[in-house]
Order: structure tokens, then sequence, then C-alpha cells
């Protein structure tokens, strides 16, 4: 399955929001939706959801206009959504109806959820009564129990500890495992980067970066070698010595232990400096050319608005 947004648009009353927004997702993938905040990604996903109509476009699915009442959406927000004052499994088996379900299928979905996030002892517990952590996992049992063919989330992993962080990445792994469309919106961009295939990223309610994570990395210069050796500086002074017409600066990486950054003139000089370093015979540990972090790109093409 593909879902498609095509040129949407929306203001609220002066302020234009989204400015012609195009992406596609695909059933068994993930899209990280990025952008800093205020940047439209919470316009686009209500859109999407059918919380409020785009101005203009469409959103499709296999090119045929969304029908939502066959397509079944999971919503996991950043901000709290469910009902403090009242009890967990009632919430639950009360967002399985809405979302479609029997009553029965609803109680057992419920039940089985709440068992596989460890929950079932807080069943008839209020939910304001649990961690910010557990909360969230209640909120994604509402969000994944329907099986819905498209599911958001947005900050999944906000206030969960490291072991329930790992129950939520294999929840999602499962979830693109069983081809599932999955809109994946964070800034911590190692759970982009691990999730994520293909990533779309919006600035001032426009599109200005999508594509794939690593055909992204691949289109910058591939200029800046890494080094790795516990004899760095030796490393340093060889190339200072006899390479040091092709390169732009080398230095020693503040942030790595026993690494040297090289900047290259032209990336085509690589294999030159390889065959220099190797054929020196100082031992080393790798060699290898530095891509820019996801985080690197983002703030390239983010940091001019917000």
């Amino acid at each position: 399955m593909q879902l498609i947004v095509n040129n949407i648009t929306k203001s609220f009353g002066e302020k234009e929001v989204l400015r012609g927004i195009s992406l596609n997702a695909h059933s068994g993938k993930a899209l990280g939706l990025l952008g800093r905040n205020g940047a439209g990604k919470t316009t686009t996903i209500r859109i999407i959801m059918g919380v409020f109509p785009a101005d203009s476009g469409e959103i499709l699915v296999d090119d045929k206009p969304i029908n939502r009442n066959e397509l079944t959406i999971g919503y996991l927000p950043e901000e709290r959504g469910m009902y403090p004052k009242k009890k967990i499994i009632d919430q639950l088996v009360y967002f399985g109806r809405l979302h479609g379900l029997s009553k029965n299928n609803a109680i057992s979905s419920s039940k089985q959820w709440l068992e596989r996030l460890y929950m079932t002892e807080y069943a008839n517990n209020k939910l304001e009564t649990l961690s910010k952590g557990n909360q969230q996992k209640i909120q994604l049992a509402a969000a994944v129990m329907c099986k819905p063919s498209v599911v958001i989330l947005d900050e999944p992993f906000s206030g969960l500890d490291p072991v329930n962080a790992m129950l939520l990445k294999d929840i999602i792994k499962e979830l693109i495992n069983e081809d599932t469309i999955v809109f994946f919106s964070s800034h911590q961009m190692n759970y982009i980067e691990e999730f994520c295939e293909d990533i779309a990223i919006l600035n001032g309610g426009t599109i200005v970066l999508n594509g794939a994570i690593n055909d992204i990395k691949r289109s910058y210069r591939r200029d800046m070698i890494a080094i790795d050796s516990l004899d760095y500086k030796n490393i340093l002074k060889l190339i200072f010595e006899k390479f040091s017409n092709e390169i732009i600066s080398a230095e020693a990486d503040n942030e790595t232990d026993n690494r040297v950054k090289v900047k290259l003139k032209e990336p085509s000089s690589k294999q030159s400096l390889y065959n220099l370093i190797s054929s020196s015979g100082i031992d080393i540990d790798g060699m290898g050319i530095i891509q820019p972090t996801l985080n690197d790109i983002f703030v390239e093409y983010t940091e001019d608005k917000i």
C-alpha cells in the first residue's frame, strides 16, 4: 500500500502553515517526518488523520482518494491524549470500540496489549497513577490495538527508560515487518536512522529535503577521511610532510581518541591518501569516509527558519 500526500496547503487565518507538501509513504517502511517546532509536522499529521481538511491538495491511498471508513490510522501523540481519571482497561476498550472493534474483540485486544507491555497489574488503575513512561506505554497500546494500516508515532520514546525503549523498538520493528505504514516524527536522530529508510524534512511549511537517508548522505562531497591509529601523531606528521598539497586540514579528533580527521581539497585524492598511509608501515586500525550525520543534515536544512 502507498499513502500519497499530494501538494497540500493549509492556512489558519492569515498564517500560511503548509505550502504545497508532497510525500509518499509505503507499506513495510518507516518514513521519518522531521522539522523544527513550528515547521508544519503536526498540521501535516492532523490532515493525514482527517482531524481537519487541507485547503487544497489531496491524500491518496494507492492512487485513490483516501477512504477513512476503510483505512485505520493509529496515532501516538507527543502529548498525552487519554483520560487521567479513568481506569486503563476501560479506556483501552473504549478506544478499541472507536476504531471499530466489537466489545469482545476490544476487551481481548486490550488484555493482550497490557500483557505484552507488562502492564496487566495496572489494568484497573487510573491513568494518572502511572509514571510518565507507563502512561506512554498505555498510549501506545491504544494506538496499535486495532491493527491499523497506518501508524503515526510522534516522539514515541519520550519518557521511556532503556528497558521500555527496547520493548518499544521491538514493537516498531514488528509493525514494519507486518507491512504497516509507519510515520515516525522525532528530534532524536538516532531513532530516525535506526528505523527509517526515508526522510522528509519540513522547514517553514515546505519540504526542503526528502529521499532515502543513504542516498542523501552519499550525495555530499566525500572529502572527509577518518584514520584510526594509536600512532595518530605520526599519521599527522606523515600527512603534513608528504600530502600537504592535497589537503585543506588535518587534525586529531578531540571527540574520538586516536583518530585523525583529514579534509581533502578534492574527493578524488582519497585513494592517494589511502596508498600513502597503507605503505607507510604505521599501524592503523581503520580508514574511511566520514559521512554527515543525520543531525548535521537536519541542522543544515532547518537552521535558517523556525
